[in-house]
């Protein structure tokens, strides 16, 4: 470079630099800003049976992600992966850990969360759902809303997260249409537009009329819903669709498309991004009657990744700075290599492998140099990730749930809500020549959060006191144990259904003094912070009016996540 006598840089070559390098700065502004909008990042809740994980595969299949769909119980001949990875799920026919399923579909990037929806796996759905943009609720027609869903819905009320809702199994006996949109508004107290609505009901469901684009979709069963479902598209007054219908059900269509525009709830894109009112939709999710206009609907309508809220600021996606929060650890996805993988939603900025960042809690600065894009138990390799991104880190022990990565040090989420054991079981070890598999699967399957492990204070034997929101998660570390580590355990139910956690500066002394009611016991929890354990609600009542000085709380006083 040529410069001037006092050695500094032409004037005109400064300003060639600057301009260019801004002109860089601005391109990966502007592609950053690019790849948040194509990303649509959702999970599906729903009670168990209401066809979730079912409708999950049918959504892969719309989206060219598989070839063929089957129901939950025949899988054997699939071809492709599908969301139940675990030999327990396979089993049972039922979804126990949750799963990430990316795909392409329309231009858009999608991150689809499948999630368990037994109530004894509730605290993994929670957690998922400090993930996701938005949510699918799948409703069974016949029974309407059931008790996980409501409970799963009011956690995205307080979150503020968007619901798109998808009345499920339309071609079986079903309930009233008009009485399951009446129970969304009374139940859930939410605004409920149909977006599409059910051309016969049960066995004569023929198929929906589009409102917004008022054309008819009727559809036509296939072999085991494996493939696309054909349809027929028309005007409601087409002569073909008149001729397809008996004049009873056009009738009673009619009129409640009628009544539905007169007195129903008015579409308005601001109330759905809000979570006050929810699109809903109908069809059947085994037979792939409206799967497509779900898919379609629900990216057109759904939000992309959004700001997250941290204390007293909030991060944009389009932050430079890279940052993401840990929400969820699963050990030996991969049978062959018996790993741990840490699953991070990307939060804001440019994830790239092998960059650097600071990990808070730790203090600890990370080279992140394993990282895989995830379809089930299936990975690969990836190099770069956006927001709304859910990326897999591998080898990675000191991470722990709720952990921000970022490059960014001020930068911390909190997102990680904190639930209260309800269930608890000491856990054997059958063979204690088995020790060493036994305590090392036992201590890798705690770091994945669902359960954890309570120390009863002044008994001779330590014995493991397991502790869970529900006593299917027990079975699952008994099973696990034995398949993925080779010891075998035994299962005892223990007495106590209520837990406290105590002031944490109580002394050894001050412990001792404690009044405990018949059959309390007081334990270290894994943090070694005291907790009391009661048999009743009525126990620990008694227990705060004995020991007026000493509070009660029913979440951690001190958190692994702070």
């Amino acid at each position: 470079m040529r410069g001037n006598h006092s050695g500094m840089l032409c004037p005109n070559l400064i300003t060639l630099c600057l301009s260019s390098s801004a002109g860089v700065i601005g391109f990966a502004a502007l592609n950053l800003s690019k790849e948040i909008q194509k990303r649509r990042t959702f999970a599906i809740i729903s009670h168990p049976d209401a066809g979730k994980t079912t409708l999950t595969e049918k959504l892969l299949l719309y989206g060219g992600a598989v070839q063929l769909a089957g129901s939950v119980t025949a899988r054997k001949n699939q071809r492709a992966t599908t969301s139940d990875w675990m030999e327990l799920e396979r089993k049972r026919g039922i979804s126990i850990s949750s799963t990430v399923l990316q795909f392409e579909y329309a231009g858009y990037l999608i991150n689809l969360l499948d999630t368990p929806g037994h109530k004894d796996f509730s605290e993994d759905t929670y957690r998922v759902l400090t993930a996701v943009d938005s949510v699918v609720m799948v409703i069974d027609s016949a029974k309407g809303i059931e008790t996980q869903t409501r409970k799963l819905f009011e956690v995205c009320r307080q979150r503020g997260v968007p619901i798109f809702t998808f009345m499920n199994k339309c071609d079986r006996p079903m309930r009233d249409p008009l009485n399951l949109l009446d129970e969304l508004e009374r139940v859930l107290g939410i605004g409920a537009f149909p977006v599409n609505w059910p051309i016969g009901t049960g066995f004569d469901f023929k198929g929906v009329y589009d409102r917004r684009a008022k054309q008819v979709s009727l559809f036509e069963r296939t072999v085991g819903g494996k493939y696309r479902a054909p349809v027929t598209i028309g005007s409601f007054d087409d002569p073909i669709i008149r001729n397809r219908l008996d004049p009873e059900t056009y009738r009673k269509v009619a009129e409640e498309l009628e009544m539905l525009d007169l007195a129903g709830e008015s579409f308005c894109e601001k109330a759905v991004l809000d979570g006050t009112t929810t699109p809903v939709f109908f069809g059947s999710g085994v037979n792939n009657f409206g799967v497509q206009m779900l898919l379609d609907g629900f990216l057109k309508h759904s939000p992309p990744p959004r700001p997250r809220a941290m204390e007293e600021s909030i991060i944009e996606p389009e932050n430079p700075a890279f940052s993401g929060f840990i929400f969820k650890i699963q050990a030996n996805m991969d049978p062959k290599h018996r790993d741990r993988i840490a699953f991070l939603r990307v939060c804001s900025g440019r994830f790239e492998r092998d960059m650097m960042v600071t990990h808070p809690r730790s203090g600890k600065k990370v080279r992140l140099s394993s990282s895989h894009k995830l379809f089930g138990n299936e990975r690969e390799t990836v190099d770069q990730a956006f927001p709304g991104d859910i990326i897999g880190l591998v080898g990675l022990s000191d991470f722990g749930i709720g952990d921000t990565l970022t490059t960014d040090p001020t930068i911390r989420y909190r997102e990680i809500p904190r639930f209260t054991p309800e269930s608890f079981a000491y856990l054997h070890n059958s063979n204690t020549a088995k020790f060493k598999q036994f305590r090392q699967g036992l201590d890798q399957l705690l770091q994945e959060g669902v359960i954890q492990v309570l120390n009863l204070r002044n008994v001779p034997i330590r014995v493991p006191l397991l502790a869970a929101v529900g006593p299917l998660q027990f079975e699952v570390v008994k099973f696990r144990l034995e398949s993925e580590y080779g010891a075998e355990s035994r299962l005892e139910p223990a007495p106590w259904s209520v837990v406290r956690w105590l002031p944490p500066e109580l002394g050894e002394a001050e412990l001792d003094a404690l009044s405990l009611p018949t059959g309390a016991k007081i334990a270290l929890d894994m943090g070694d912070h005291p907790v009391a354990l009661f048999q009743n609600e009525w126990s620990a009542n008694y227990f705060s009016e004995t020991n007026k000085s000493i509070p009660l709380s029913a979440l951690p006083v001190a958190s692994s996540i702070e």
